[in-house]
């Protein structure tokens, strides 16, 4: 049940977001054991002065090309699956659109069924997920 806000810039078309989006959902669904149907991403756009961001921190360096990826999960991921997901989205992004992996910055955040209500008002742990 992750939650995906991508941030990028005004350079990104359509089609281009609907490739970002797809291979997000892939790399979820491989790497994070994410089903299917549980896709909620957002995507952002935001003018060149509206992102501020280092060019060279813990990079080699990005562009105005570079794509945030804040995802939010509803359960813990190993640290093996956290890394193999972002290496494969780096990977996938580099091959399908040519998106630097020096431009793709993932953070993940994890909460519980507490935090999140999908309709009707009631929360996940109602449903005895």
């Amino acid at each position: 049940m992750p939650f995906t806000r991508i941030t990028l810039g005004p350079g990104y078309g359509d089609e281009q977001m609907v490739q970002i989006s797809d291979i997000l959902q892939q790399s979820l669904e491989e790497e994070f054991a994410v089903p299917p149907h549980d896709r909620f991403q957002v995507f952002e756009t935001l003018a060149a002065n509206r992102r501020v961001f280092d060019r060279h921190y813990k990079s080699d360096g990005r562009s105005d090309n570079f794509i945030q990826f804040h995802v939010i999960a509803g359960k813990p991921r190993s640290a093996d699956q956290k890394k193999n997901f972002c290496r494969t989205l780096c990977v996938r992004l580099n091959t399908a659109i040519n998106i630097s992996p020096h431009d793709v910055m993932v953070i993940i955040q994890f909460n519980t069924a507490d935090e999140w209500s999908f309709s009707n008002g009631r929360l996940l742990s109602e449903e005895g997920l």
